[in-house]
């Protein structure tokens, strides 16, 4: 069940705070989802010689959710915010919100100001390039809606248009059909989690003190390649190209390793709504690398890892490094750049995987963290 209880009020010291929130909120008017090559909404201003410095991200965050759950009514913040511990938490998905519903409230149901201080939250707990790639897919998103599909077609790859032609709450994609929601009670030292999506995108950050957990998230793109202001997007051009940069400096014998199957598999193992899966780790394991194609494999996880904000990704990946030797790599399909080819990375703590749905314009990835998805690992700390 929702929620209905509001931030607490301000406590003394903290006023200040509040008011540089709403002068970050008043600075992210105008701002549409649509023009996302305009300058990033900015985080909450922190004054320079206050204690909480070493803190700012979580503060930041903060003052972002809770700037933008007073702009809104009652009703509207009843369907933001739900209980930290709710059953609800995995009502994520990458396909169209007209198939399976999302949480929370819907981009498209908000006045100007409250989608720009929505957006805030979502900059917030991201970095700036995983602020962007967020936008990114949304653009692509809108694409869809307005010239359907190009690329490749998964089982969500329909017709592009809503039952009422594509225009307001039915429509299957687009900018306005994206959902926010808060779960728990913004703090600086207690849990509590961003969930934000639409198509292609679940986006699942748990806030813990200064911690930033990530997973579990998925990112996808249809088109995987359009035009903005006359230049190309590709919202995961970068997970692309440096997978294959690694594939390729395989030598052969590691790329028989390496390598499952001629034909790239058609689907996540471990997408939406399988919180909990297993699978066995396949490929060649990071101690049949060299330091070289190591490097290119932490680059390769960067890719995801760094959607988070730049502290706690940089924390993440020092993590995740200490582990590379017994991370997995492992591909299925062509390896020329320009091909639908699957391909995972599984370590102690990471999966990520990456498949293309019928070709290279339609892509679907994830990644998790088997030991604290939802930070229900560190909540316990």
């Amino acid at each position: 069940m929702n929620a209905t209880t509001q931030p607490a009020p301000a406590t003394p010291g903290g006023g200040w705070r509040k008011a540089f929130a709403m002068l970050g909120a008043v600075l992210l008017l105008g701002m549409a989802i649509s023009a996302s090559n305009s300058s990033l909404p900015p985080r909450s201003v922190v004054a320079a010689d206050d204690p909480k410095d070493k803190k700012l991200p979580t503060v930041s965050a903060v003052a972002a959710a809770n700037a933008f759950l007073d702009a809104l009514d009652a009703g509207k913040r009843e369907k933001v915010l739900y209980e930290y511990g709710s059953a609800k938490k995995p009502n994520w998905s990458n396909l169209p919100v007209t198939f399976v519903p999302r949480n929370g409230v819907r981009l498209g149901d908000l006045t100007k100001e409250q989608r720009a201080q929505a957006m805030g939250v979502v900059a917030s707990v991201l970095s700036k390039d995983g602020y962007q790639k967020v936008l990114d897919i949304i653009d692509g998103d809108q694409k869809l809606l307005e010239e359907g599909p190009k690329g490749g077609k998964g089982k969500d790859g329909g017709k592009g248009k809503g039952k009422d032609g594509g225009k307001g709450a039915d429509a299957m994609f687009g900018a306005d059909q994206y959902y926010l929601a808060i779960f728990g009670k913004p703090s600086e030292t207690q849990p509590w989690m961003v969930q934000f999506g639409g198509h292609h995108l679940g986006v699942n950050v748990t806030v813990i003190g200064k911690q930033f957990i990530l997973t579990p998230t998925h990112t996808g793109a249809q088109p995987t390649l359009f035009k903005r202001d006359g230049k190309d997007v590709r919202p995961l051009g970068q997970e692309n190209d440096t997978a294959f940069k690694l594939v390729n400096a395989l030598d052969e014998k590691q790329r028989a390793e390496a390598i499952l199957a001629d034909r790239p598999q058609g689907e996540l193992l471990l997408g939406p709504g399988r919180d909990g899966k297993k699978i066995e780790p396949k490929g060649i394991k990071g101690s049949g690398l060299t330091a070289a194609q190591q490097a290119m494999l932490l680059d390769l996880i960067g890719a995801w890892v760094n959607i988070v904000e730049p502290e706690a990704a940089a924390s993440r990946m020092a993590a995740i490094k200490e582990k590379i030797g017994e991370t997995y790599f492992a591909w299925s399909g062509p390896t020329t750049n320009g091909s639908a080819a699957y391909f995972r990375v599984q370590g102690p703590t990471v999966v990520i995987e990456y498949a293309p749905q019928g070709g290279t314009g339609h892509i679907h990835t994830v990644i998790r963290n088997p030991e604290d998805d939802y930070g229900a690992a560190s909540a316990k700390q």
